[in-house]
């Protein structure tokens, strides 16, 4: 089985059709590659061809190079990676320039043949680079088709020539959109970007009528012509200067210098665009290699992309309990947490009940999806008939007799036991014996909680962040008590909102709320030992965290800070550890800054809530001390925090499963994505180092940043997270 095929048709156009056995989208392989140079050095060699058209056998053209393949290059590319990625790359760049030379002489640029690209859809990645390298891309007019280069959002970037091609084709300033930021769009706004030729009904018969009228003149790149000059300027042209002064400071601005890809980019289109067309080839493989090279980009496509999809399809799923999708759910509470769960069930096409104890509220938990559907319409992105089938889904009520057949039950009302028990009693008596019940808490275990149930191996942990429907992740939490069906209902539940599941075992804050507690304590300590308030928030966003920890603490408030901390000391008594973070906690309680919502925290903020900037109230009554730590002191301060607490969690067996460990982190509470997440990042670092970094930041801070037994035993061993536990762990 081949990934392409030809045939030749006697009007003398090759059709060289991609089409990969077994995927419902095209990916290329490594083993695709020499087909493909294999069918073109064929249509080249026959006379009685005339051009050559590429197309596809599938609805869409391609979705890229086969990530898998990507993630495993570095391993496989020999005892000097470095090389074999580079003469890989090289390889494949050599391909490409075969398409695009198509047999044209060197000096006369004349009797090459003709070769076009017709693509039915989506064509991204390397589904664009390879028709970037053909001399016209003819495109179905679908609206729904993407056309883009979103490498960058793997941790990579175009490395297939599409970088040095679509520069010198639109310019530096008019490319950087769909090189740095990885921008998809229609085929019509491609079309009136350059980045394609042409829109039609029937893109084949196109191409192949191009193919057959087209000139010498018409497949000669015009980089490949006399007098080439770069649109836009290149970077010793005056206006080309600005650009690249300007895209420097664009891109260091956005990702802090640490994501090692945008600045690969960069490089390659500044040197690139310095030199001839082919050095320019070399350039961006060299660059590419060097981000293959890096550890980041194999970690963010292993967890952002590989292991998220994973879970996604049902990674953790219990395998033996039939399909549990939800047609009818109830949600109990109608406050923000419950209108957002009624609101993505809904676009679902999921029956929704929204329950309050006053009509009012119900009625408001409602209109939340009413908002959100007309904010939708303004933006073009839904219609009023999709507004109202939407809202035709969810019935706002106080009578809990509705809730009667429905299978899936959302508990969503104030973080109290007591309210949560008589919530549970109250649902259970109207309901089936098979409805499974589910509770929205974010810190209360979930085990307790099921002591309200009438059947506590259908009672289970459902915790949604906010807001719900941004917030990709969510948390579900088995009781000790809590059967295989409760499980498989909530994952199959979280698959139809389509959003991102983890599975963990019952414990006190759960995954997520473990660790981005300490993130955020660990910032206010630093406050008390006088560290400045700056350095802590510049140095956490340096590191690739979306925000400080003293600016995520405002925006969740220091008040809701102050009753977990109060709850958790009752709850822990002597083992508390967290007096020092107390003592600030409450002292801001008690001067009424209790964040944005107040308009004072760490931060001052306008009428609006707008953030004016660091307040000067906070380091008065906590003073700067005169010697600074050093940035990366406070970095690993704050990523060791977190981190430990992620691998205690599997090492207590609450994390099952070192993917859910990562993807949680990073679509949870925005760990590091550049890292992978914090088990990614420890293997970066390497547990031998690590574990030594634990023992002087314990010596220097206390026993928070105590080595676990499990890191320290990796340590002796000199192994990875990855490598001892592979995709799918179990603590041992």
């Amino acid at each position: 089985m081949t990934d392409f095929t030809m045939e030749k048709g006697a009007d003398g156009v090759a059709v060289i059709t991609w089409d990969v056995p077994g995927k419902s989208m095209n990916v290329m392989s490594m083993e695709a590659w020499p087909q493909l140079e294999g069918l073109v050095d064929d249509a080249l060699a026959d006379d009685a061809v005339k051009g050559i058209v590429i197309a596809s056998g599938k609805d869409s053209f391609a979705g890229g190079m086969d990530l898998n393949v990507i993630a495993r290059m570095k391993e496989s590319a020999g005892d000097d990676p470095a090389r074999g990625l580079f003469e890989g790359l090289m390889g494949a760049h050599g391909i490409l320039r075969k398409i695009e030379r198509a047999g044209m002489d060197a000096k006369t640029n004349k009797g090459g043949k003709p070769i076009a690209a017709a693509l039915p859809g989506t064509a991204l990645g390397i589904g664009l680079e390879i028709p970037l390298a053909t001399h016209r891309i003819f495109c179905a007019d679908n609206p729904k088709a993407k056309i883009g280069l979103p490498e960058i959002m793997v941790g990579i970037f175009p490395g297939m020539g599409g970088t040095t091609r679509l520069v010198r084709k639109m310019g530096a300033m008019a490319a950087s959109p769909f090189l740095l930021e990885g921008k998809m769009m229609a085929p019509a706004k491609a079309k009136a970007a350059g980045i394609i030729d042409e829109v039609v009904a029937d893109p084949l018969a196109a191409a192949k009528e191009w193919v057959l009228n087209a000139k010498d003149a018409d497949i000669l790149k015009p980089w490949d012509a006399k007098g080439y000059k770069m649109p836009g300027g290149a970077p010793y042209h005056p206006a080309g200067f600005m650009t690249f002064v300007g895209a420097s400071a664009m891109v260091n601005g956005k990702t802090k210098g640490v994501y090692p890809a945008a600045k690969a980019l960069l490089s390659a289109v500044y040197e690139g665009a310095l030199v001839p067309f082919d050095t320019a080839l070399k350039i961006e493989a060299r660059w590419f290699t060097n981000v293959l090279m890096n550890p980041s980009s194999g970690n963010m496509i292993r967890s952002l992309f590989i292991n998220k999809e994973a879970l996604e399809k049902g990674a953790v799923r219990p395998t033996d309990v039939p399909d549990q999708r939800v047609k009818k759910v109830g949600v109990l509470g109608a406050g923000m947490m419950g209108a957002g769960i009624a609101l993505v069930s809904a676009q679902a096409g999921i029956e929704v009940v929204l329950i309050d104890q006053k009509q009012e509220a119900a009625d408001r938990g409602k209109a939340y999806t009413e908002s959100f559907m007309d904010k939708g319409i303004a933006k073009k992105k839904a219609t009023p008939e999709k507004k109202e089938e939407v809202l035709s889904r969810i019935t706002a009520t106080t009578d809990y007799a509705a809730l009667s057949d429905a299978d899936l039950i959302i508990e969503a009302v104030f973080e109290d036991p007591k309210v949560k028990a008589e919530v549970t009693k109250a649902v259970d008596a109207v309901t089936k014996e098979d409805c499974i019940f589910a509770t929205n808490t974010s810190t209360l275990p979930i085990s307790e909680l099921a002591k309200a149930s009438k059947n506590a191996e259908q009672f289970i942990g459902i915790h949604f962040f906010s807001p719900v429907e941004k917030m990709m992740l969510v948390e579900i939490i088995k009781g000790g008590e809590t059967g295989d069906r409760a499980v498989a209902k909530a994952l199959d539940f979280v698959r139809q909102i389509r959003k991102t599941p983890i599975v963990v075992n019952d414990a006190r804050f759960f995954y997520a709320n473990r660790c981005i507690i300490p993130y955020i304590n660990e910032g206010i300590r630093m406050v008390k030992e006088g560290v400045a308030p700056a350095l802590i928030e510049n140095a956490a966003k340096m590191v690739g965290m979306p925000l400080g920890p003293l600016q995520l603490v405002d925006e969740t408030s220091i008040d809701l800070g102050a009753k977990i901390a109060r709850a958790t000391k009752a709850a822990m008594g002597d083992a508390y550890p967290d007096g020092e973070v107390d003592e600030v906690i409450f002292w801001m309680e008690g001067e009424g800054r209790l964040g944005r919502k107040a308009k004072a925290g760490f931060y001052d903020y306008d009428e609006k809530g707008k953030r004016l900037g660091l307040s000067g109230v906070v380091t008065e009554q906590y003073p700067q001390a005169k010697e600074q730590p050093a940035l990366i002191d406070v970095q690993h301060r704050l990523l060791f925090v977190q981190s430990l607490e992620a691998v205690r969690a599997l090492e207590e067996g609450v994390l099952m499963d070192i993917r859910e460990g990562d993807v949680g982190a990073i679509l949870g509470w925005g760990f590091a994505p550049w890292s992978g997440g914090p088990l990614s990042w420890l293997d970066m670092l390497g547990a031998p180092y690590a574990a030594d970094r634990c023992d002087q930041l314990e010596d220097a801070h206390g026993a928070r940043f105590h080595c676990p037994d499990l890191l320290r035993d990796m340590a002796e061993k000199n192994q990875s997270f990855y490598g001892r536990f592979g995709d799918v762990s179990e603590a041992a």
